[in-house]
């Protein structure tokens, strides 16, 4: 019986010994630390293309792409026209080539009426459109083309004279429907330009008569006037 309990207690002293040992030894194992390394992000190199002015008071030579009517048309209608002579920066460099669309907006428009009224439409120009998909906002007016009251430099650039700028509108009286370009001065009707005014009287000879609606046909040229200067990068082609 005593050896017995001598055994067991052997066992249970042995197994004490066994459980603080343990416990001890895994008191003496060290965590490693973690070592926290610091990711860098590198920020994208961002390049800024150099860009270059063209001028207030230069003129874009475009062609209509499209036909409006004063009879159809409304306030905030736009349309297109597409450039067609290069325009160069005042250093001579190409940042609109020919091919480029400017988009065009109504900002008003009077059908034609009774008594000889003919039919009227003014637009302004809001943006720019280069073939590789730049874009830019522009402030333009109407113009016309008079080779007398345009100045082209030897790249083909045409440059009004600020002097002589007039608001320009459409007004009906082209003929077959169309359209020509009237200077509106001081919130009043000027001169008709071209020399063809006289082509009006015979519409208003009677009171009862309707006049020509303001037709500007798909092809049509006129001028854009930069009331503001704008600045582009260097045009360049996007590869296919």
């Amino acid at each position: 019986m005593k050896s017995r309990l001598d055994l067991r207690s052997v066992i249970a002293f042995l197994m004490v010994i066994f459980v603080f040992g343990a416990v001890g030894g895994s008191a003496q194992v060290k965590k490693k630390p973690v070592i926290k390394r610091k990711v860098v992000v590198k920020k994208p190199v961002v390049v800024v293309p150099k860009v270059y002015t063209v001028s207030a008071g230069n003129r874009l030579r475009v062609r209509m792409n499209e036909t409006i009517s004063s009879k159809t048309a409304r306030v905030g209608d736009t349309f297109t026209a597409t450039v067609t002579e290069p325009v160069y920066s005042s250093n001579g460099i190409v940042v609109i080539p020919i091919g480029s669309k400017v988009i065009g907006r109504v900002d008003s428009v009077k059908p034609a009426a009774k008594g000889g009224k003919v039919g009227e439409i003014d637009a302004s120009f809001i943006q720019v459109q280069l073939p590789n998909g730049v874009k830019r906002a522009i402030n333009g007016s109407l113009t016309d083309l008079v080779s007398d009251d345009a100045k082209s430099d030897s790249e083909g650039t045409a440059s009004g004279d600020k002097t002589k700028h007039r608001k320009i509108i459409f007004i009906g009286g082209g003929g077959a429907g169309g359209a020509i370009l009237g200077g509106a001065i001081g919130g009043g009707k000027g001169a008709v330009i071209g020399g063809i005014a006289g082509a009006l009287g015979g519409l208003i000879a009677e009171k009862s008569t309707k006049g020509e609606e303001a037709e500007v046909k798909a092809g049509t040229e006129f001028g854009v006037y930069l009331n503001q200067s704008i600045s582009l990068p260097k045009f360049v082609e996007v590869n296919p």
